[in-house]
């Protein structure tokens, strides 16, 4: 299984980005192998940290500065990031991160979102 991250790019503040990372396999496949998919960021001089959360349920978390305006969602082998309202400490690389019903998890290459002021 193979992730790729797109959507990342230069925007204003109060701009709106959506990011998606698809998976390299079929959405029958992503069901059955997939428990959780995430979005991880990692900011110049910060630590990487979890920005949102989808289950094989489909139930979503986020971390508390996002979680009344970033939205995360999936469709088929996609998992989406919706994120209006940008703000420069928004700026980072963004990471899709899978986690198996097996245990084994797997990274994405990252995209970078860029806020300007």
């Amino acid at each position: 299984v193979q992730l790729v991250e797109s959507g990342g790019c230069l925007v204003q503040a109060g701009g709106l980005l959506s990011l998606s990372c698809l998976a390299s396999i079929t959405c029958s496949q992503y069901v059955q192998i997939v428990h959780t998919t995430c979005w991880y960021r990692l900011a110049p001089w910060q630590q990487r940290e979890i920005v949102a959360l989808i289950d094989s349920s489909r139930r979503k978390s986020y971390e508390d500065t996002v979680k009344d305006r970033f939205t995360v969602s999936r469709d088929r082998n996609t998992v989406f990031l919706q994120m209006p309202s940008l703000q420069p400490e928004n700026t980072a690389v963004y990471y899709c991160y899978v986690g198996r019903f097996t245990g084994r998890t797997l990274w994405g290459q990252g995209t970078k979102v860029t806020v300007s002021s």
